[in-house]
């Protein structure tokens, strides 16, 4: 066609667009670097994180104005109390130079206690200058910190960010989260669990099983994670078989799940091994742990317990009634989870923390705290806070939880005689 017009006039070239000058490419979150994806991550948890400390912060307070009435100085108890001893003596003198303490059953001895917590105090001991005492709070308020942005990212990643905010503000007014102000091991356990679980809903499973390796050798109750882990990547194995069956989604590797699932185990199973060559014998870690009645009667002790609490005309303490009330809580919500089809790794996971609680002939008002760790089951109850048309009702609800929650431990430092 010429570019001659319908008049016969000539038409004029048409102007070409000078190019555009190219942006440079924005880079995704995943090529970003190390630091900037923390940095991005903690922007993103920070109002979870902000919402735990502040629940924390009134059990603080409460302490302190219990300070204030009778003289007493509540961070050094919070930091010395029961088991605390042991694990700031392992920090200072090691498995081996940490004297055996007398007991009804037999010797007490540190060989019961796992070593990472103890670990992270001596680093912080020799780092800061800080009372051994101080150094193992500083740990303990790390890790809760560190466990309440895993139970975020858990949450947030299976219901959204609202409900994870709520989920781990939940965990810091549960009827014993004073133990999270305690110079106690749960709290950096919880926070490798918290991750381990994290790491496998997001199928990144190698990362699962060393965050496991690290939770068995925080607590004995690092099994639960590693039965978690396990079954949850035997589960993604076999969603990869079915993938591999439509040729058209690719299927991911192999390996990583296996892998993830083999190394899983290995902190608890090396701790346990450890302790049997020390003692001269393979079951050396159990016999150690009958100096505290600690063994696995399928809960035959705490049926006798509840049965008693029930049955008999005595009068009952309230941390018991808790207890009870705390086990029965958890079972319910552990059906809700079913029923709610949570991911296999967080079922499995809450499912032994609750038959480790349940079947443990050990002291009985320890069972509520070793239930702490067990984040997921409080999921349900975050999800429907989250759901709450009203404004500000969420946030009524958690403060006074929070309340509730500081008075009664405040009743389980300073008014009941034995641990929790």
């Amino acid at each position: 066609m010429s570019d001659t017009s319908v008049d016969g006039g000539t038409r004029a070239p048409a102007a070409v667009p000078a190019p555009r000058a190219r942006r440079p490419a924005a880079r995704s979150p995943r090529r970003r670097g190390p630091l900037n994806r923390l940095l991005a991550s903690a922007r993103y948890a920070a109002p979870a994180l902000l919402g735990y400390a502040a629940v924390r912060a009134v059990g603080l307070v409460l302490l302190a104005l219990w300070d204030l009435k009778h003289g007493t100085h509540s961070l050094h108890r919070l930091s010395t109390m029961w088991d605390a001893y042991w694990y700031q003596d392992i920090a200072v003198h090691g498995y081996a130079g940490s004297k055996p303490v007398p007991g009804p059953n037999g010797p007490y001895q540190a060989y019961a206690f796992f070593p990472v917590y103890p670990a992270l105090i001596k680093l912080v001991w020799s780092l800061l200058p800080l009372p051994v005492n101080y150094a193992a709070l500083l740990v303990a308020w790390v890790g809760a910190l560190a466990a309440a942005w895993g139970i975020f990212a858990v949450a947030a990643r299976l219901y959204g960010r609202r409900t994870g905010v709520i989920a781990a503000a939940l965990w810091g007014v549960t009827p014993y989260a004073v133990v999270e102000s305690m110079a106690y091991s749960e709290l950096v356990f919880t926070a490798f669990a918290a991750w381990a679980m994290y790491a496998a809903v997001t199928h990144r499973w190698i990362w699962a099983g060393t965050l496991s390796t690290l939770a068995g050798l925080s607590r004995p109750t690092g099994v639960a994670v590693a039965v978690a882990v396990g079954l949850g990547a035997f589960g993604a194995l076999v969603v990869r078989w079915w993938r591999r069956r439509d040729r058209k989604t690719k299927a991911p590797a192999w390996w990583r799940p296996v892998l993830g699932a083999a190394i899983a185990p290995l902190g608890f199973a090396g701790y346990i091994g450890w302790v049997g060559l020390q003692k001269g014998s393979w079951d050396g870690y159990f016999k150690v742990q009958e100096a505290w009645e600690s063994q696995f009667d399928f809960g035959r002790s705490t049926y006798k317990v509840l049965r008693a609490m029930l049955m008999n005309a005595e009068p009952v303490w309230l941390t018991d009634a808790m207890v009870a009330g705390t086990l029965a809580a958890s079972v319910l919500l552990f059906a809700v989870c079913v029923l709610q089809r949570q991911p296999l790794t967080l079922l499995v996971f809450s499912g032994m923390m609750l038959l480790l609680a349940l079947g443990d002939a050990a002291y009985f008002n320890s069972r509520a705290r070793f239930l702490i760790p067990a984040f997921a089951l409080l999921l349900p109850l975050a999800a429907g806070l989250a759901r709450l048309r009203t404004k500000g009702a969420a946030a009524a609800v958690l403060a006074f939880a929070a309340l509730c929650s500081a008075s009664y431990g405040g009743y389980v430092v300073f008014v009941y005689t034995n641990s929790p």
